[in-house]
C-alpha cells in the first residue's frame, strides 16, 4: 500500500520572509530527471531558521524525530508523523506563501518499484497516524 496526505499550510497576514521553518534530521532522498527517487541521498541535521527565499519540493527519509513545524506571527503549527509515515515530502514553492510538510507511508513511485513498499494483512493491518497541532502565542 503506499497512500499520504498533502496538507498545505499559511500564516495569513505574515510575510513569507517572516516565517520561521523547523526541520527534524532527516536524509534527503535524490531524484533523478523526471523526478523519481534515484538514490539514498546524505544525511542533514535538524535546522530551524526563517524560511525566506528557500524553495522545498523535496523528499526525505529517516526522520528522527518525524516533526515539523512553521511559525511566525505568535503562530505555531506542529505536524508531528506518529505512526506508519516514514517518509515525508516537504513543499514550498518559490512565489507562493505557503508549505507542505507531508506524511507519506512509502516513497514516489513505491508502487511501479515495490521500493520499501509496506504491505497489510488481514493479520497484520497497516496503521499510519500524524497529528496537526496549532498554537497561538
Amino acid at each position: 500500500m503506499s497512500f499520504g496526505y498533502h496538507p498545505y499550510f499559511v500564516l495569513a497576514g505574515v510575510e513569507r520572509a517572516a516565517w520561521r521553518l523547523e526541520l527534524p534530521a532527516r536524509r534527503h532522498t535524490v531524484l533523478d530527471d523526471r523526478g523519481l527517487p534515484a538514490a539514498d541521498g546524505d544525511r542533514e541535521e535538524s535546522e530551524a531558521g526563517p524560511l525566506g527565499e528557500r524553495t522545498f519540493d523535496d523528499g526525505y527519509d529517516e526522520l528522527d524525530p518525524a516533526r515539523f513545524a512553521l511559525e511566525g506571527g505568535g503562530r505555531r503549527i506542529e505536524v508531528e508523523f506518529l505512526e506508519g509515515y516514514p517518509i515525508a515530502q516537504v513543499y514550498a514553492p518559490a512565489g507562493q506563501d505557503l508549505v507542505a510538510f507531508e506524511p507519506m507511508t512509502a516513497p514516489v513511485n513505491a508502487l511501479a518499484t515495490g521500493d520499501r513498499l509496506p504491505r497489510a494483512t488481514p493479520e497484520r493491518p497497516y496503521r499510519a497516524s500524524f497529528r496537526v497541532r496549532c498554537e497561538i502565542a
